[in-house]
């Protein structure tokens, strides 16, 4: 018997999760009404048959969508007709997704005409064609059946920020994000009675996970968009929802949120990932919502999930991520490679069938980021390093320590210094600048730009008015510091230690 309490790790196709659900009920309310899995299938199979026609096999297929119907069933149907789908986050602006449409290799890009409009002459590489979203709602084409084939085949690129550089997409399996559903769905104890409140982006791991993992358990999904915190607590009461995930700065909004008691009575469950939750957040909804399990989570895109923490404990270790979730080995390294002991930090490397196969055309980051697994490992293969520094205590949990890259995050999001930073020196005002992450109890980490000023009048107004223009609201500095120098290094490079010495917090 292992720690996955016979749960045993097959995988399938993707697009065959929608026949997991009794047809007759709900899989999901949105603002066309409501669909069951009967109706999600047939749905599922039509859009596969439309975009079929548009794409051969093997292609990407990228979507810029808010969460419209549509956009909930892309995945599946991608996989169904044999593509890759490639989600791109609607906060995005402009040059981050000309981007991820050129270097993921995109052959059809299917969006709104309102969001087409803002796109430039070039940002749409040459052979990629573009597809309204109303083309494909409309289309009356014979659904496909389930697909067969190899459960290793790729099925989605999602775009996540590196240390350096721009986005890069992370290869997912259908044997990924398969086993992810199911294993979410089983730590979670997701039922068919459920509803989730769907308000993580759909290009977010986590957020493609609370549709997979909801159909997977044969529950209905409630797809948000959402402007205020407000907005949240309404949804739950209006569609009786049992279960909500969200990064910590959203549910810092909700601990303050005015919640009736019999709205907030019908939660089940709350899930917590893309970073640490401060514990007086942790105690804060534990007196809101007595009645529901908390879960404190840790995720790697690289491996679609990778630790829990039981709800029975989070009162007595709200500092803790918890464990391994079902088929992921967790374990925490030491730079010689040996295994760390208890409360000594080290490296937390994740094994097993939910590691992705690597980065998109980047076979040098790949290299670095996914290597051979420890020579401890039960399970071996390749597993994923991921720079984060953790300890274990003597009962096995884990607690996070920080990052041993210079990533900053913020309200769940990856952010690579280097795009903040090329984005200050594209806007002129600038010539050389060093963006920092600095804690932030709401937003778990904020941008402190660190820049030397270029030549030319109104420089400040400048960069913030670029910044505006150009970059999603959580990318925005929250602090801004001029400088007449900067330091190097024997190199000739920017000295980012000292320059975190002398500006960091």
């Amino acid at each position: 018997m292992t720690e996955w309490d016979g749960l045993e790790p097959h995988a399938e196709r993707l697009d065959r999760l929608t026949l997991r659900g009794a047809p007759q009920d709900i899989a999901l309310i949105d603002k066309a009404g409501t669909l069951d899995f009967a109706g999600l299938e047939v749905a599922v199979g039509g859009l596969a048959a439309a975009l079929a026609r548009q794409a051969e096999r093997g292609d990407r297929v990228a979507s810029w969508l808010p969460k419209t119907r549509l956009a909930c069933l892309m995945a599946l149907a991608c996989t169904r007709a044999g593509l890759v789908h490639v989600p791109v986050n609607p906060l995005l602006r402009r040059a981050q997704v000309a981007h991820i449409l050129t270097d993921s290799g995109a052959r059809l890009f299917v969006t709104q005409p309102a969001r087409a409009a803002l796109l430039e002459e070039g940002d749409v590489p040459i052979g990629c064609a573009v597809l309204h979203e109303a083309d494909l709602e409309s289309s009356s084409d014979t659904p496909l059946p389930p697909s067969e084939g190899s459960a290793d085949e790729l099925a989605v690129l999602l775009y996540t920020s590196g240390s350096t550089g721009k986005p890069k997409g992370v290869m997912l399996s259908h044997a990924n994000l398969w086993l992810g559903a199911i294993s979410v769905a089983h730590y979670l104890r997701l039922a068919p009675d459920d509803r989730t409140l769907a308000v993580l982006p759909l290009s977010f791991d986590a957020g493609l996970n609370q549709l997979l993992s909801t159909w997977a358990a044969g529950g209905s999904v409630v797809p948000l968009d959402y402007l205020v915190a407000a907005d949240v607590v309404r949804a739950v009461g209006r569609h009786d929802v049992t279960t909500l995930a969200g990064v910590p700065p959203l549910w810092i909004q909700l601990a303050e949120a005015n919640w009736p008691a019999e709205t907030a009575a019908r939660l089940r469950r709350l899930s917590a990932t893309g970073g640490r939750m401060p514990a007086p957040v942790v105690r804060h909804l534990r007196a809101i919502f007595p009645q529901a399990d908390l879960y404190l989570m840790y995720g790697l895109t690289e491996a679609f999930r990778s630790t829990y923490l039981d709800p029975a404990l989070v009162d007595r270790h709200p500092d803790s991520i918890g464990r391994g979730i079902p088929f992921a080995e967790i374990l925490v390294v030491k730079q010689d490679g040996n295994i760390a002991a208890d409360e000594e930090p080290g490296e937390l490397v994740h094994v097993g069938p939910l590691v992705a196969q690597g980065y998109w055309r980047d076979a040098e980051r790949t290299a670095l980021r996914f290597r051979p697994a420890p020579a401890a490992s039960r399970l071996g293969g390749i597993a994923v390093w991921s720079g984060d520094a953790v300890v274990r205590d003597a009962d096995g949990l884990l607690r996070f320590v920080g990052r041993d890259d210079e990533m900053i995050k913020v309200s769940g999001n990856r952010i690579s210094p280097t795009e903040i930073e090329e984005a200050a020196l594209a806007s002129g005002a600038v010539a050389e600048a060093v963006a920092l992450g600095m804690p932030d109890e709401r937003m778990g980490q904020a941008i402190r730009l660190i820049v030397r000023r270029a030549g030319g009048e109104n420089a400040e107004a400048r960069l913030l008015a670029y910044f505006k223009a150009e970059l999603p609201n959580f990318q925005q500095p929250r602090e801004v510091v001029w400088v007449d120098t900067l330091p190097y290094n024997p190199n000739g490079k920017l000295d980012r230690v000292r320059v975190r010495e002398e500006h960091g917090a």
